[in-house]
């Protein structure tokens, strides 16, 4: 479904529901990382880029001091005072709106004066790791910071999200979701540091685009896989702290070469863990460079690269994305591919020429089924703009 018609479908509903056409709608994006691979929360590089399926939030003020939020897809509601506002455990998908209102007044929604209607709808395919949770989260904020008139920055917005997403959502995520949904550039990627929260864009050129790959495995951060990946790479950042003549806070600031020289000092299995995010910040750094000089098969080449530390290093992989990413590199039309996200499941994001994307979906379709028995998603995307009012 096409963004123009979703708006139409969300405002005719509202309607239907309030008797009147929203006050605000608000639209924010979701996002593919492309290079930099559990490095936010080592303080390290990404590059990621808004996707061109998003999220619509409608709003207008309610009489009184009610809430009213319901879920245009379910048609469920929830229904709250300002002044008491917490996690819910049925109709969990509220918690994202949730926890974005609660923070945006600091805990204290009391302030607020008075409810709001608001109504969502989007177009992000669920359990693809494209970020539907953060879209949700930044185009709620955009439009109650307008109905409220409260003026926060991109970034101060993003880390508002983020504190709903932890506190509210129970994922304990970086940021990259919420700034890239926020930060997104028609026919850019965002390059995002995250030692400083800095965000710019980078184009990407004329005659490329992405392509998602949804696999069938189930798209989930399995058993503490997550929390244990990040253990790993703290306990290394001490480690290497604890050696190297330099100050060392995370991993970041530990090169390859370190890595090869003192990586003895550390078990098996917190090394490999290690050495992953240490060669994607390597690898976004010299991506920037390619790019500049318009290279994308070269820039490709870094995409398989990464792929090959998550399925051997990092262990985020599985057998789905590494069928994918195996099926795309017999493809020329495919100049990279890797998983997306968390990993453990979810989506691939291939670099494409997307005049042949019939193509790499049925060729990659079929291989996929001849293993697997069922076909993967293919979306064609195009890198796009961020989150703003409409």
């Amino acid at each position: 479904m096409q963004n123009q018609q979703v708006y139409d479908e969300l405002v005719s509903k509202f309607e239907a529901k309030w008797g009147a056409k929203p006050e605000i709608v608000a639209y924010a994006p979701g996002r593919i990382e492309v290079l930099g691979n559990h490095t936010d929360y080592n303080e390290g590089y990404v590059f990621s880029a808004a996707i061109d399926k998003g999220t619509f939030f409608a709003v207008s003020k309610s009489e009184g001091t009610t809430c009213s939020l319901t879920a245009a897809d379910l048609m469920e509601t929830v229904e709250f005072d300002i002044s008491d506002v917490k996690p819910v455990k049925e109709m969990t998908w509220a918690n994202y709106v949730l926890g974005s209102f609660n923070w945006l007044f600091d805990g204290k929604t009391a302030d607020a004066k008075y409810g709001f209607k608001a109504m969502f709808l989007g177009n992000i395919p669920l359990g693809a790791g494209l970020s539907s949770s953060a879209a949700l989260e930044m185009c709620t904020l955009l439009a109650l910071q307008k109905m409220y008139g409260i003026e926060k920055d991109k970034t101060e917005t993003a880390k508002i999200g983020q504190k709903a997403e932890h506190t509210f959502a129970g994922c304990p995520c970086g940021l990259l979701d919420q700034a890239s949904s926020l930060y997104g550039k028609a026919g850019a990627l965002v390059k995002s540091d995250f030692r400083y929260n800095t965000f710019e864009n980078v184009s990407l050129g004329e005659g490329v685009a992405f392509m998602m790959v949804k696999s069938n495995a189930k798209h989930a951060l399995v058993d503490g896989a997550y929390a244990s990946r990040r253990q790993a790479c703290e306990d290394a950042a001490k480690y290497f702290a604890s050696i190297l003549r330099k100050p060392v806070t995370h991993l970041r600031d530990v090169t390859m070469a370190e890595w090869v020289l003192y990586r003895g000092g550390l078990s098996e299995t917190t090394a490999k863990r290690a050495v992953h995010p240490i060669g994607e910040d390597e690898r976004v750094l010299q991506g920037s460079e390619l790019l500049d000089k318009g290279d994308l098969k070269g820039f490709g080449a870094l995409m398989y690269d990464s792929h090959e530390s998550s399925r051997n290093w990092f262990e985020n992989s599985c057998e789905e994305l590494d069928a994918i990413v195996d099926a795309a590199k017999a493809i020329p039309e495919v100049y990279g591919a890797r998983l997306s996200g968390g990993g453990f499941g979810g989506s691939c994001c291939l670099l494409v020429d997307p005049t042949a994307a019939d193509k790499i979906a049925s060729q990659i379709s079929r291989e996929y089924k001849a293993q697997f028995g069922d076909e993967p998603e293919c979306q064609l995307i195009n890198p796009s703009d961020g989150a703003h009012l409409v």
